[in-house]
């Protein structure tokens, strides 16, 4: 008996450590206490929306659909110059993007020969003048006939205007520009030949700048002439007005389209030839929506705006069109009804 009091008292210390410890594991697990149920814990979307930030409320609105064709500047005066007599050329006194004159000497040709015929013609004027005079002084003695002094008379007068035909040819020898305006597309330089018709300079005028669009032929009858439109240029990149000048009355086969010229306003001195535009063509009213353009901001490639809800700003993504002044409509993204931030407030 006294053994197995002993065994039991020397076992009772590892066997209350096991108990213990599993005690512990056990309480640790959560065994012991009520359980919960897993789940999510959802934070709120978005930002809270700053005290006093203004709102805007998205409607959908009648809306004439824009529709931009693309087109090319030009000027409304664009002069090619070229020789009028094959000569070589002496000296070239303008660059392509001067500034010149009207009447301003462009282009000097070499007049040795033009002047050498001035010489010989005036000389052949001189003889002829002269015999002129005496026979028109030998018919005033009825000393010749009527004939000889009306045949006399022919070779003065025609002598005279070979002088005058030699003298305008010497102009030609002068080319210069035919108005105020800028010089462009220099082909020509000192040395070389110019034959009759043969481009050297061209000028345009700067302040007479248009765009020439082709425009369906279903857009037409939405444009007429001395109507107000708008023209997005690529440089200057705004957006200017202009006035339909002209419309082609003849159809491209090819294309399906006409011609529109627009003359455009203020932007005398601004707009080069050949600059890439866009004419904005109104087609028939549609319900679309519209929200001032500081309500979208960009991320990347990506559109945003900020939905209000719940008192707090969301991120939502959009699709953006054309601009309208201060406001931009909006493809897709937003419905009817729902507000946004008038000034998006980034989110960290």
């Amino acid at each position: 008996m006294s053994k197995l009091a002993s065994l039991i008292k020397s076992a009772w210390r590892p066997v209350a450590g096991v108990v213990g410890l599993a005690v512990v594991i056990v309480w640790s697990a959560g065994s012991c206490a009520e359980k919960v149920p897993p789940g999510v814990v959802e934070a709120p979307a978005g930002i809270a929306v700053p005290e006093g930030a203004a709102t805007v409320e998205v409607k959908a609105e009648p809306l004439a659909t824009r529709i931009h064709v693309v087109g090319t500047t030009a000027s409304d005066e664009k002069i090619n110059l070229s020789a009028r007599i094959p000569a070589y050329v002496k000296a070239v006194f303008a660059r392509a993007g001067d500034v010149v004159t009207n009447g301003q000497v462009l282009v000097t040709l070499d007049d040795r020969e033009i002047r050498e015929q001035l010489a010989a013609a005036e000389a052949q004027l001189r003889r002829a003048e002269s015999e002129y005079e005496r026979a028109r002084g030998l018919f005033e003695k009825n000393a010749t006939t009527q004939q000889a002094l009306t045949a006399a008379e022919s070779m003065f007068q025609s002598a005279r205007a070979q002088v005058d035909q030699v003298k305008v040819m010497l102009t030609y020898a002068q080319i210069t520009a035919p108005i105020h305006g800028i010089v462009t597309d220099r082909r020509i330089e000192a040395g070389d030949l110019a034959n009759p018709g043969m481009p050297l300079l061209a000028v345009y005028d700067p302040a007479r700048m248009r765009l020439e669009a082709p425009v369906p032929v279903r857009l037409i009858d939405r444009l007429a002439l001395g109507q107000e439109v708008d023209v997005a240029l690529e440089r200057p990149a705004r957006t200017v007005k202009g006035r339909v000048a002209e419309i082609v009355s003849e159809v491209d086969p090819s294309s399906r389209t006409q011609k529109v010229k627009v003359r455009l306003e203020g932007v005398a001195g601004e707009v080069l030839p050949g600059t890439f535009g866009r004419l904005w063509v109104e087609e028939e009213a549609r319900e679309a929506i519209r929200i001032p353009k500081s309500a979208v901001y960009r991320s990347g490639q990506l559109e945003f705006a900020q939905v209000v809800r719940d008192g707090r700003a969301i991120r939502r993504l959009v699709k953006t069109g054309p601009e309208y002044g201060d406001d931009v409509e909006i493809l897709s993204g937003l419905k009817p009804g729902e507000s946004v931030l008038a000034e998006p407030r980034r989110e960290e």
